[in-house]
């Protein structure tokens, strides 16, 4: 008999065996269920919040930090900063070692439409340079984003996301038409198309990491000179010099506030951007603008998620605590497949008299406790989409994000087969060791 021929049989015969023990089978199917519904539940949630945001890219992307703060509350290891200055970001800006590098913050603008009644709104912002588009390959729907050139001579530009595009222009090409930002007057140079990768590794500040994505961007140095308002953390220190009109976010105060990051597409170029950020902070400590020792750091986007912990810990938890629940479901399924195949020693002690193999009566039982897996793993998809349905009513910024792929659907019947072979492997085991004279005198 050739092996699919043996695989149908054995299927068949499972299918029998169910049809004559139900309640059993049913509460087989069910614990499976239950520990699978509850494991893809958590795992789906974990396995969103710790994507890679740039795959296949990310790996190129990295953070620089420094540590240009006083020796107030020093603690000797202490990490470097988070957010850099305004005067050290524009200098890494302006000195370029990167292939690409962005100077950012979040920022808040007062929208005003000058079409039909729509009344002004206030709209979230990233206040960046150039080669931000580019570096964190942003997809363009219409249009181009800014140069460096636009940069260099503050160019009253804006890129706009689609749905900010939809609610202001209709969803038409706008690229040309005006933009009143803050009571300035932009021009729209692209739109960008659907983009919001998770997490927003670019600025953790943002909604703890998730959350959606800006739909307007505007040159960093122009929106200093129409005033629009920067949003996220800032930290000063010691007897911060700002002038007047910029206040904490001058370039010259002693405050960190903003995002700051290099694309480096090879080892070595990351090794010397290493090497430069360790004499420039060299050169800053010389200078009496630096007084920690602490040496410079540099990460990548998937090493700067994980020193930063983007997964919240409860998220961990409940993972572990879930599957140690299905660790308790294979075990009472153990128990039950014991019951289930030790019952029917008569039946198998009949069929090792007839020739059956103790290789195929242990196939055979494996078969029968995959398509209980099978079964199980059917229900607890429809239990995990329940659980996930509960996890976007909580009030937390990643709840929208948890849904189930296709990754996590094959994932689902995958652990659900896999883990039921395995609660049949000690029942199977039993089962092909019945002695056929012993059986065949007792019946």
């Amino acid at each position: 008999m050739s092996g699919n021929s043996q695989f149908a049989y054995y299927f068949q015969l499972a299918v029998r065996s169910f049809k004559r023990n139900k309640v059993l089978t049913a509460l087989m199917v069910l614990a499976i269920a239950l520990g699978i519904g509850a494991a893809m539940t958590t795992l789906t949630v974990f396995y969103v919040l710790s994507g890679d945001p740039l795959p296949g890219h990310s790996q190129n992307i990295f953070h620089p930090r420094m540590d240009p703060r006083s020796m107030s509350g020093y603690v000797p290891g202490a990490e470097p900063y988070d957010d850099m200055t305004r005067y050290d970001a524009e200098t890494l800006l302006r000195e370029a070692r990167g292939d690409r590098q962005a100077m950012m913050s979040n920022g808040n603008v007062a929208v005003e439409p000058r079409r039909g009644n729509m009344a002004p709104f206030s709209q979230d912002s990233r206040l960046t340079s150039a080669d931000f588009f580019a570096m964190f390959k942003v997809p363009f729907k219409y249009g181009t984003p800014w140069t460096r050139e636009d940069d260099e001579r503050r160019a009253r530009v804006a890129v706009i996301g689609t749905d900010l595009n939809d609610r202001l222009f209709g969803g038409g090409n706008s690229v040309g038409k005006s933009l009143w930002l803050d009571g300035a007057e932009f021009r729209v140079i692209g739109v960008i198309d659907h983009w919001n990768p998770q997490p927003n590794f670019y600025d953790l500040t943002m909604q703890h990491g998730f959350g959606v994505a800006e739909q307007l961007f505007v040159p960093f140095l122009t929106s200093r000179d129409v005033d629009i308002s920067p949003q996220g953390s800032i930290d000063c220190w010691g007897n911060s010099t700002s002038d007047e009109k910029e206040g904490n976010h001058s370039i010259n105060a002693s405050c960190a506030w903003l995002q700051y990051w290099v694309e480096l597409d090879t080892p070595q170029k990351a090794a010397d951007y290493r090497r430069y950020l360790e004499n420039y902070v060299s050169q800053q400590r010389a200078s009496g603008r630096y007084a920690r020792p602490s040496p410079p750091k540099l990460e990548n986007v998937m090493q700067w998620l994980d020193y930063k912990r983007v997964v919240p810990s409860d998220v961990r938890l409940q993972m572990w605590l879930a599957f140690g629940f299905l660790a308790v479901c294979l075990l009472n399924t153990v128990g039950l497949l014991l019951a289930k195949f030790l019952r029917r020693s008569g039946e198998i002690g009949v069929r090792r008299a007839l020739g059956a193999t103790r290789r195929a009566i242990f196939a055979q039982c494996l078969v029968e406790a995959g398509t209980i897996g099978l079964a199980g793993g059917a229900l607890g998809l429809l239990l995990a989409q329940l659980g996930l349905w509960a996890v976007h009513q909580q009030q937390v910024s990643y709840a929208a994000l948890a849904r189930l792929d296709s990754t996590m659907l094959l994932t689902t019947f995958a652990l659900a087969i896999v883990a039921s072979v395995l609660a049949g492997l000690l029942p199977a085991w039993r089962a092909c060791q019945v002695t056929p004279a012993i059986q065949l005198k007792s019946q």
